[in-house]
């Protein structure tokens, strides 16, 4: 299994770990409930860190490696803390063919950190989705929900500074 570690060091309070034991009792026994679980685990975390996975694992009496799958399999799970400012650029097809790689690659640079990472200070998380809807203005990403289409490299510094 891969390290689940990121940039950003664990931090998980006393009153998280008991809103998780608190969930896994309330569903521990019932077929399926490892998913709920996870879910409501992301909810209070923000994301699935190794630490809550372990303890997720321990509880349920389950190999590590088999919530690790799950969480990895699911998009909507993530091994990641997310920033402040959460960046999104879309590589769907639409996207992709208009440039959106290099849209990345440019959004990286001028944040300073890689795709599904988070900068050391917290301020901004960039990840990669698939579609967002929004073809018709491709390449497209959207940060913190707002979006920004028809985008080009040379457009990238002046809407991060936005975000600074």
């Amino acid at each position: 299994m891969p390290n689940l570690k990121t940039l950003i060091p664990f931090a998980g309070t006393k009153e998280q770990e008991d809103r998780l034991r608190e969930a896994i009792a309330r569903y521990k026994g019932e077929l399926g409930a490892t998913m709920p679980i996870m879910q409501e685990a992301q909810e209070i975390y923000g994301y699935l860190p190794e630490e809550v996975q372990v303890i997720i694992a321990e509880e349920l009496g389950v190999p590590l490696t088999e919530i690790y799958g799950i969480s990895s399999f699911y998009a909507q799970f993530t091994h990641n803390p997310k920033g402040q400012n959460q960046i999104n650029v879309c590589l769907g097809t639409a996207c992709y063919v208009k440039g959106a790689g290099n849209i990345l690659d440019k959004v990286c640079e001028v944040v300073g950190c890689k795709e599904g990472e988070i900068t050391e200070d917290g301020k901004f998380s960039i990840d990669a989705t698939r579609c967002v809807g929004a073809c018709g203005l491709a390449p497209v990403m959207m940060i913190n929900g707002d979006v920004y289409g028809r985008l080009t490299p040379d457009k990238i510094d002046a809407i991060i500074a936005k975000y600074k």
